[in-house]
This record gives structure tokens, sequence and C-alpha cells, in this order.
């Protein structure tokens, strides 16, 4: 039953998503980047970290600028440019000069502006590419080609990286210009109507306040969620855990997400988003709590399942629910304000987390799984507030009809 779902999604749609999984495995280059302008290019480990964060304050502009440029221009036209003016970034940053180092992080902020730009734009084109009910279904299976290129990428940009390190940049290159031409040649050109509007988004937002709520939630969500990144390798190393013990824990995560998020999706398909949203954050905060009262392998193996199911829950969700919320010609913009919300915890997370471990270890784990919690009564009771505000009108996710995946 659940691969005749997938084998009746359109053809364009099965193709991206096998592009996916080609340019997710080739997502080498920024991965790499610290370690290849210290150990390749002879930087210090300063000018490294400069570099790495123009980087991320590219990818918080592109992921919060790409989807106007989609609706403006067309998400196919945006999602294809975004693509090539990566592989350009790409291609570049071998020949660059080490000693210009305002230019390595100009270019840097550039190359993650052009990644950021594509996720709000490829997840536009999945959303529009289904009926509101099969959407969080697409964004499953979209995450989970995505998930299964990142289980094998990192690996083998070790390989290329053991060999010669430029080859890092060239396979990642190559493999995002096989996704600007599956995007070109599969994805059906524009198709505008006069109807689709592209002004009004803050007027729209603030219309809609559970939008606007979903947001705060997840930059909270987010934020407690990367703690397992940030800090949950300080607090195993502590327990004398070793550290190929919490790559495992991270790879099993990533394979059990491949494997089930995309079928849970389908069997959750009938509820409401918000209630599956809040249980998603619950869980996280449960996951989060068993770190703090267990911080060993049993207790973090244990954590890691939990939190790993309530990321299937909320994430293919809360994206699918913010592309059914937008007013039609505005797909484009209120993913791309997920998609920014949704990264917010990789700036957040080290830098708050990292001091609460240094100074209050002990606190760090249960605060951070009590505003989780927070976050998933709030989701619940503002909607249902919300439902009880607004009059009788069409089923949810009624809002979200099929536009132009141009």
């Amino acid at each position: 039953m659940y691969w005749r779902r997938i084998a009746d999604l359109p053809t364009w749609l099965k193709a991206v998503m096998v592009g996916q999984l080609v340019s997710s495995a080739g997502a080498l280059a920024w991965i790499y980047l610290t370690l290849y302008l210290v150990e390749d290019r002879g930087m210090s480990a300063q000018q490294a970290g400069f570099a790495a964060a123009a980087y991320g304050i590219g990818l918080l502009g592109g992921n919060l600028g790409g989807g106007w440029f989609g609706d403006r221009f067309g998400l196919r036209t945006a999602a294809v440019a975004s693509q090539l003016a990566w592989v350009v970034t790409c291609c570049a940053m071998p020949l660059v000069g080490t000693s210009w180092i305002g230019v390595v992080a100009a270019l840097a902020a550039l190359a993650g502006l052009c990644g950021g730009a594509s996720r709000p734009n490829l997840s536009a084109l999945v959303a529009t590419a289904l009926p509101a009910e099969r959407r969080r279904e697409g964004i499953a299976l979209s995450r989970t080609a995505s998930n299964a290129g990142f289980t094998i990428g990192p690996p083998l940009g070790g390989l290329l990286a053991a060999y010669n390190f430029s080859l890092v940049f060239l396979v990642d290159a190559v493999t995002s210009l096989v996704m600007a031409a599956v995007i070109w040649r599969f994805v059906p050109a524009a198709r505008r109507t006069a109807s689709v509007r592209v002004h009004g988004l803050w007027k729209a937002l603030a219309r809609d306040r559970s939008v606007l709520v979903l947001l705060a939630t997840i930059v909270v969500v987010d934020t407690v969620y990367r703690q397992i990144f940030a800090t949950m390798p300080l607090l195993l190393r502590d327990a004398g855990t070793p550290a190929v013990a919490y790559g495992v824990l991270i790879g099993v995560s990533s394979v059990v997400i491949v494997l089930l998020e995309a079928p849970l999706a389908v069997r959750l398909r009938g509820h409401r988003a918000n209630r599956v949203i809040a249980i998603g954050f619950a869980l996280v905060g449960a996951g989060l709590a068993i770190l703090g009262v267990w911080p060993a392998l049993v207790g973090a193996t244990l954590a890691i399942v939990v939190i790993t199911a309530g990321e299937m829950l909320y994430k293919p969700t809360a994206t699918a629910h913010v592309a059914d919320a937008a007013p039609e010609g505005m797909v484009g913009r209120y993913s791309s304000l997920y998609a920014a919300a949704s990264i917010s915890g990789m700036f957040l997370a080290p830098a708050l987390g990292g001091s609460a471990y240094q100074h209050v270890p002990g606190a760090l784990f249960p605060v951070a799984a009590a505003l989780a919690v927070v976050a998933a009564i709030v989701q619940s009771q503002v909607r249902s507030a919300d439902r009880e505000a607004e009059p009788a009108g069409p089923p949810s996710g009624s809002r979200g009809r099929p536009s132009s995946v141009s």
C-alpha cells in the first residue's frame, strides 16, 4: 500500500526526490569547510571560524529570502538558479587565495545564501505539487531522500579529503549540477495565473496568529532539539563514553528517519496537524528530560529514540502545515519563514547550550525539556483557541490549494 502511494506521485516529483538524494550525498563542501581551510589551505582556526560564521549568516539570509525570489520569479526558476549559483561557489572556493580572508568569507557567505535559498523553494515545489491531504507525506518523502543522501555523504567526503581536498568541492558542484538539471528537465514550466498575489506577506501573517505562534515555538524547539548535537557529545564525554558511540547513535537516528518517517506521515495524515506537532514537541522534551536524569550511554540511547520519534512527528507536519496556511502565491515566502525558524537552533543552540553547560550543567537538559513541553502546550492551546474563534469554514488544509510549480 505504501509503495503504491509513492508510485502514484507525479513523475517529475519522483525525479526531484532522486535528484535530492544525489545532491545530498554530494553535499560535502561546507561540512568540511573549516577543516579544509585549516589543513589544506593553512589558515588559522580563527580565520576558518570567521569564514564558517560568514557561511552561517548567508545560510540564514538565503532561507529568509529564497522564498520571496521563488514567489516573484517562479519556484522552478529560483530552485535552478540557486543550484547553479551554488555550483559556482563550490568551484570558486579552491581557487581563492588563502591570504584573502575577506574574499574567502564573502564567498562563504554567498555560498550560504545560495544554499539557504534552495531549501524553501524545493519545499514549496513539493508542497504545491500535491493536494493538501498528501503534503505531509510528500514533505516526509522529500526529507527521506535528503536524509538518505546525508548518510552516504560524510563518509564519502572523508575518503575524498584524504586523497585530495579539492575533490570535495568538485563532487559537491557536480551533484548540485545534476540537481539543477533534474529540476530544469522534469519540473513543469511556469503556469502563472492573474490571481496569484505576490504582496502583503506581513498582512497575511497578522491575520493568521497560528502561523506566527508555530514559527515562534519552532525556534524554541529547534534550539533545544539541537542540544543533541551541541552539548550531548560533551555530556557523554564527561560520562566516559567514547566518541564513536555518539556517532553511532546519530547515524542510527538518521537510518530510522529514512525508514520510518514517510510511512508514519501516511499513517497520521488524517490527524490534526497541531496535535501531531504538539505531540512531537512533547516527545522531544521527554527525550531531553531522560538525558537530564540519566546522563549515560544507555540513557542517551533511550533519549535519542524518543527525540527521533518526536522529530519524525513534528518536522514534516509543521513544514506541510505552513504551506497549507500560505495564501495563494505566497507558498515560497511562507516556506522561507519556516525554513529560517527551523535552522535557528544552528546558531542559538551552541551559544546558549555551551554557556549553560559550562556554568550550570545540571540544569541544561531539564530546562531544555521544560521549554519543549511548554512549546507543545502553547502550540496545542493556541490552535484550539483559533478554531473556537473562527467561524465554520472549509476543513483544515483547504486554504493551501496547489498553485504554480514554476
